[in-house]
């Protein structure tokens, strides 16, 4: 088919908004299972000792308890409390004292004098070196164990609805900064002519309003999320204060501050810089922009590298500079790539040469993002065990197979990019120039804006108006007033941007370029997605330093997983089942609690309440309650479960079934 055979494929007004639905449930699809799947922030510091022991029983009372953590965090007054059976404060409320020494990082508190015998509980949170918070809590006893009243929150800190919350608004701001770089870069780099294409400023302005609004939510919310965990302390001052003085609250200032010039830049490469015709003038507006606006793209950049992973552990001077080039060739990539999208399926005038262009930038962003990438691995994995092992490893391993698809996907555009001609469309711009430029002409020609804008009323209105268009522009314009002039231009720019569409639309090697990008445009929302989720995880290195930590820090008494199994009679309709239970690994400590509930038929089964309680009649301690949290259908999990001493412990299982059938049943199994 020839480039300017008549388009007898899908209509041309359907396929933006296909195309534009596909990629909007492809986005909402993936956020949603992210956000579904994933519990609060990973933490990326981990408690790897203490002085005492998680589980251990001291013969006197201690002065202080310390605690040892993988990397540094920040603490406040009540960062460390020690309770005492009771629920009481044990230590004297004072500010953790910083014991730290070289690498090693320690806090303490101190403890009241003459505290009695019994079993203490250690609830610890802090803010980690990257802004994620973390939270925790252990027990160790003096003299003997005993029963404890302390009811600690089931909520992690970092967790609930506003921990949600934050996740969508970094998520969001993460895509907003993809579309303002890489959305403004592809205009002054790749495509001049965008800046007066109304869609290319929309898709820019709409970058900006998202990362702004995600920063300001990111701002309020900074207090609650790592705090209460409720939305009614976004909005309290002092709180508010306490996080302007942490680095993550500077940094999310300073993105403001930014956004503030990006917002000027903005203004100027849509207004001035789109209006100005001379070459040489515009060429120097060109530099001018492109340093000023890298200046403040790598600083919006830098508030992300100087308050996370980049900003905390080995060679930090050299990756928070590093952090900021991996950041601007992802936007300059997908955010080039989102605006060729646009381009493609909502202009009519984009030309190769713009394509070609995009290409060159897009593969020089990939070989930065090679290079930076492969630093950041090493950095941030360290081992091909913790590769393999560890969250942020795999996570890491299928950011890099997505990768190799979008190239594999960007091989074949950069095919039809080769492919691509301008010979229709030339020829229809020259008869278009003839026709503005005949003697007898006295509407003007329209302009960039107007073609852009028309192209667009085109897609609405139809054949109708085109045809409209075609007859007023026979009539002469000697005989019609000046308004009907200019009402009789922008007919003709619709026209003129529908003939153009219709030749667009039937090359088929422009056709064949726009699935490519689509295509790579999907790949690309997944990629930013797990990218994402690469800062919220704790980093390989850290996870395998402070598991190794833990194991040369404690000494748990010998033991295995324990698994139970009780069946039950709620008397009932649907009342019989049975509970099986795996506690692992059955040790003092901590422990990762399952339950499963499966019916009379075998088959798993759900009911409305199930709570577990651990009791050591011989010592008197408990009943301890669990309040598991339900995984799947007849599936229940607890983790960090903490089992005082080794013995020989009661499991009750409470199982209720309807509003009034309920039972309890009760085992007893050796732990420790």
């Amino acid at each position: 088919m020839s480039a300017t055979a008549p388009y007898a494929g899908p209509s041309p007004i359907r396929r933006p908004v296909a195309a534009a639905a596909l990629l909007a449930a492809l986005l909402s699809l993936v956020f949603g299972l992210l956000l579904a799947g994933a519990g609060p922030a990973s933490a990326h510091a981990a408690l790897t000792g203490s002085d005492p022991q998680d589980g251990a029983v001291v013969d006197t009372a201690p002065k202080e308890v310390t605690l040892s953590f993988s990397e540094a965090i920040a603490v406040g007054d009540d960062s460390i409390r020690v309770l005492d059976p009771s629920g009481k404060r044990a230590d004297t409320e004072a500010e953790p004292r910083d014991l730290s020494e070289g690498s090693t990082v320690r806090y303490g508190v101190a403890l009241h004098s003459g505290l009695p015998d019994g079993t203490y509980t250690v609830a610890w949170q802090a803010i980690s070196a990257d802004s994620h918070p973390i939270s925790g809590a252990f027990t160790f006893s003096i003299g003997a164990p005993s029963e404890t009243t302390v009811a600690l929150s089931s909520q992690d800190v970092g967790g609930g609805p506003v921990g949600v919350v934050y996740d969508i608004a970094r998520y969001a701001a993460y895509g907003g900064f993809v579309l303002l770089v890489g959305g403004s870069a592809f205009v002054l780099v790749c495509w001049r002519w965008g800046a007066s294409a109304l869609p290319m400023q929309r898709l820019v302005v709409r970058g900006w309003l998202t990362l702004t609004a995600a920063t300001l939510v990111m701002l309020l919310l900074r207090n609650p999320y790592t705090g209460s965990g409720k939305f009614a302390d976004a909005f309290d001052l002092a709180g508010l204060q306490s996080v302007l003085d942490t680095k993550p609250g500077a940094a999310l200032v300073s993105r403001l501050l930014l956004l503030g010039a990006a917002a000027l830049f903005i203004a100027v490469l849509f207004g001035t810089y789109a209006r100005r015709e001379d070459e040489r003038e515009k060429k120097d507006l060109t530099f001018g922009l492109a340093v000023g606006g890298g200046v403040v793209a790598a600083g919006i950049a830098a508030t992300w590298a100087m308050s996370e992973h980049a900003s905390t552990g080995i060679q930090a001077s050299i990756a928070m500079p590093v952090d900021v080039l991996h950041l601007l060739a992802v936007a300059a990539w997908l955010g080039g790539l989102a605006s060729l999208l646009v381009a493609l399926y909502r202009t009519p005038d984009i030309g190769s040469a713009a394509v070609r262009r995009f290409s060159a930038v897009a593969f020089g962003s990939v070989v930065v993002l090679a290079a930076t990438g492969i630093y950041q691995s090493w950095r941030q994995v360290g081992s091909w065990s913790a590769l393999t092992g560890t969250r942020y490893g795999q996570l890491l391993i299928l950011k890099v197979a997505l990768i190799a698809v979008l190239l594999a996907v960007a091989w074949f555009s950069r095919r039809w990019t080769g492919r691509l001609t301008d010979t229709a469309v030339a020829s229809s711009g020259a008869e278009e120039e003839g026709a503005a430029t005949e003697p007898g002409n006295a509407a003007p020609a329209p302009s960039a804006e107007a073609s852009s804008a028309a192209f667009q009323a085109s897609e609405a209105s139809g054949a109708s108006e085109a045809s409209e268009a075609s007859e007023a522009s026979e009539a002469s314009d000697e005989d019609i007033a000046p308004e009907r002039a200019a009402q009789l231009a922008r007919q003709r720019a619709v026209l003129t941007a529908t003939e153009k569409k219709r030749v667009r639309d039937a090359d088929p090697e422009r056709s064949g370029l726009r699935r490519s990008v689509l295509a790579e445009a999907a790949v690309a929302v997944v990629l930013l997605a797990v990218t994402t989720m690469l800062t919220s995880t704790e980093p390989g290195r850290t996870e395998e330093e402070a598991a190794a930590g833990a194991t040369t820090a404690t000494a748990p008494a010998a033991g295995g997983p324990v698994n139970l199994s009780m069946p039950f009679d709620t008397g009932g309709e649907n009342g019989k089942g049975t509970v099986r239970i795996d506690i692992d690994p059955g040790r003092t400590g901590s422990n990762d609690l399952h339950v499963w509930i499966d019916g009379s038929d075998g088959e798993p089964m759900d009911v409305p309440e199930l709570k577990v309680a651990l009791t050591l009649e011989s010592k008197d301690i408990g009943p301890l309650p669990v309040v598991p949290d339900r995984l799947a259908e007849g599936h229940w999990t607890a983790s960090g479960v903490q089992i005082p001493m080794a013995g020989d412990w009661k499991v009750d299982v409470t199982v209720r079934t309807s509003d009034i059938d309920q039972v309890t049943i009760d085992k007893n199994a050796k732990i420790g």
